[in-house]
């Protein structure tokens, strides 16, 4: 699928322009050089001999470097360009643009360069709403043979840096190069600009270490990356395809926030979300602690060192509460938005317990568990004295921040992402389903740790009594009778939320549904109402709400599924689980292996290849960990102690899937499925192997 975009990304910082190469003002669509949430290019537009260039080919070289191949001008089928031109743009600490021309004439050529370059030095949050203004004031000087682009808001300035390797002159609005080609003659510049991001004395806190690595060094990390994580063997090409593009994308998105360069979370989603995420990167290391468990660790540290600690409304931030966003952008430094860090997510501190319990069954690194030991009982106090709004024993949200905070803080966060049957827009506090399925699975991980690790068994006793009457109540409350699945919410009187949705599937995955109940959600999720044939829909067929290129409404999430099918797979329904898993998979191959954040809900019987959302991020981490957290269902990989459980079940199209050298805390192991997919479903799945280091 052809994009009219093109974007390269280190970390969080990254570039998106046009399939020419070139960035063209656009006050609300994210392109530009951006870094640490700000727009640091905002124009970069070439052109020779007054005309733009037409693009032949763009090659992807690494996710932080493209080629263009273009020639100057509109070509015509009778007229044969007699220039070539090559344009590598590749990340390092800011732009870099490597930009060659040949000449395949018999005859000389003179050219007049021009580079028209300028920056907003928007804050991200201002090219997404397109509806803020700068306060501030703009700059640009010519400094000692170079372009410098300013902007100053009291304490708080940004500086774009342009130049050029080769003799140009240079004006307050781009630079001009002139060139001499002498017959089949070749000519090359670097073209550089370069952020100079200060920060004034008492919000240094607020930076992330600059990363000034080549690109040789950060090719160097990439094989490394790549060498580090278990080799896929699979007969079907597509997938090893996919399992490659998911793990370059997750290198790409790496960063390191407050700590050393060497260890990395990921952020979020290209080109909205290039942070720090609670919820996406805490589910994203889920998805791979099979693959990269050092993301894992370093996320468990970096939100256990950002944790609540006061009651701040303007952030809705609480002892113990797990951060949702962190940002560095001019409006978060002015506090114009609340994301130093804000807090406003009620599932981030729950996931954070599961994590840490997950992690700690695949590494057995105790160390880590009792390195945070505090933050994960105040998260658990959090979940109990904070979290619990209308005193029913379950966690719901109501935004205090009325300004600017999120209305709905579960992770259908759109305004209409959550509703009733009917279409109706519930009143809050809400009380997601999944939010309790959270909660009862970070309770009964937490009192594994209290009693393996913390040696507390009282405090471990306490929690179980709190999951099992948390579960109880659960299959109570939030049970709908008449259609025989789980309401999506309570709203704030304790009323069913009653529209059938994707989230029952998160259910399945905490273990909060009872054995008698599951059949019936199974049915659901894989029923025409919610599954398209590519994937589970947020929201069912039929819903008041229900469009199928609705953000939480009707599209299909690929992280979503994931979890959906790893969750089947608790419960014993291997069949299902192997069906959305091939749906999942099937739709990767027509995004050349990079899963998008979401995709369109159109029945597949309907389209011959999914439907794209169009304002999808991409790359997104939890779309990328999607694959990796489908290949460990398909294969039920399970920690058990010192072991790892090994209970395959494919789907029909995969003869075989073989995964080498899984890292754990029995050092590396092997696992091996063959297909098709065990038939009958509940109660047919193959025997476990359950393999020990040697």
């Amino acid at each position: 699928m052809v994009d009219s975009q093109v974007g390269i990304l280190d970390g969080t910082t990254f570039v998106v322009c046009d399939r020419a190469g070139d960035i063209l003002p656009s006050p609300d669509t994210p392109l530009g050089l951006f870094a640490h949430d700000t727009r640091l290019l905002s124009k970069w537009v070439l052109t020779i001999n007054g005309e733009r260039l037409s693009t032949l080919a763009i090659d992807d070289v690494h996710y932080f470097e493209n080629r263009f191949y273009l020639v100057p001008g509109e070509q015509d089928v009778y007229v044969n360009s007699t220039l070539s031109v090559r344009r590598t743009h590749t990340l390092d600490t800011g732009l870099h643009e490597d930009l060659s021309i040949i000449n395949h004439d018999g005859r000389p050529v003179d050219l007049t360069l021009r580079v028209e370059a300028d920056a907003d030095f928007a804050d991200l949050f201002e090219v997404k709403d397109a509806t803020a203004r700068k306060k501030g004031r703009h700059y640009r000087r010519i400094d000692d043979g170079r372009l410098v682009l300013g902007y100053e808001r009291e304490r708080f300035r940004r500086e774009t840096i342009v130049s050029a390797s080769t003799p140009a002159e240079l004006d307050e609005n781009g630079l001009t190069l002139t060139v001499h080609l002498e017959p089949h003659g070749k000519w090359a510049t670097r073209l550089t600009a370069e952020p100079d991001l200060p920060m004034p004395r008492g919000l240094e806190r607020l930076v992330i270490p600059r990363r000034a690595r080549h690109a040789s060094d950060k090719e160097r990390r990439l094989a490394e990356w790549l060498e580090q994580a278990p080799r896929l063997e699979t007969d079907w090409e597509p997938l090893r395809g996919t399992y490659r593009q998911s793990l370059i994308d997750l290198a790409a998105l790496r960063f390191s926030p407050f700590l050393a360069e060497d260890r990395s979370v990921p952020a979020a989603g290209l080109p909205w979300f290039m942070c720090l995420f609670g919820r996406d990167s805490i589910l994203t290391s889920l998805q791979t602690l099979p693959f990269a468990p050092e993301l894992a660790a370093t996320t468990l540290r970096v939100l256990a060192l950002r944790q609540g600690s006061r009651v701040d409304d303007f952030r809705e931030e609480q002892p113990g509460r797990i951060l949702h966003e962190m940002r560095y952008g001019e409006m978060s430094v002015f506090e114009e938005t609340p994301h130093t860090p804000y807090f406003g997510s009620a599932d981030a501190t729950p996931l954070f317990l599961v994590l840490l319990d997950e992690y700690e069954r695949w590494t057995g690194d105790v160390d880590l568990v009792r390195s945070v030991e505090h933050e994960a009982r105040a998260a658990i106090d959090w979940i109990n004295e904070y979290a619990d709004l209308t005193g029913s024993g379950y966690i719901s949200y109501q935004r205090r921040n009325t300004r600017n905070g999120l209305e709905n803080q579960c992770w259908k966060d759109s305004w209409d992402g959550i509703s009733y049957r009917d279409g109706r827009l519930p009143g809050f506090p809400r009380a997601t389903c999944e939010l309790q399925g959270y909660a009862y699975d970070a309770k009964r991980r937490t009192a594994r740790l209290a009693r393996e690790v913390w040696n507390d068994p009282a405090y471990a006793d306490r929690l179980e009594r709190e999951a099992a009457d948390l579960k109880q109540r659960f299959n109570r409350d939030f049970w709908v009778a008449d259609g025989e699945y789980m309401a999506l919410a309570l709203d704030g009187d304790g009323s069913q939320v009653d529209a059938l949705s994707s989230n029952i599937g998160h259910l399945l995955w905490s273990g909060i549904v009872d054995e008698a109940k599951a059949g019936a959600l199974v049915r659901h999720l894989l029923s025409p109402a919610l599954f398209s044939g590519w994937g589970v829909r947020t929201l069912a067929e039929g819903a008041g709400r229900y469009n199928p290129i609705g953000y939480h409404v009707g599209t299909i999430w690929p992280f979503d599924n994931s979890f959906i099918a790893w969750g089947l797979r608790r419960y014993g329904y291997a069949d299902e689980a192997a069906r959305i898993a091939a749906g999942i998979l099937d739709a990767a191959v027509f995004y050349d292996g990079r899963l998008p954040e979401a995709f369109a809900g159109y029945r597949r019987s309907e389209t011959r290849y999914p439907v794209n959302y169009p304002t999808a991020c991409s790359p997104q981490a939890w779309s990328a960990g999607a694959t990796l957290l489908l290949l460990r269902t398909m294969l039920g990989l399970r920690p058990v102690g010192e072991d790892l459980v090994i209970r395959p079940a494919l789907p029909a199209n995969l003869d075989s899937v073989a995964l080498l050298d899984i890292p754990g805390r029995w050092g590396r192991l092997d696992a091996y499925g063959r297909g098709p997919a065990a038939a009958g479903g509940r109660g047919h799945q193959p025997a476990p192997q359950q393999i020990s280091a040697p």
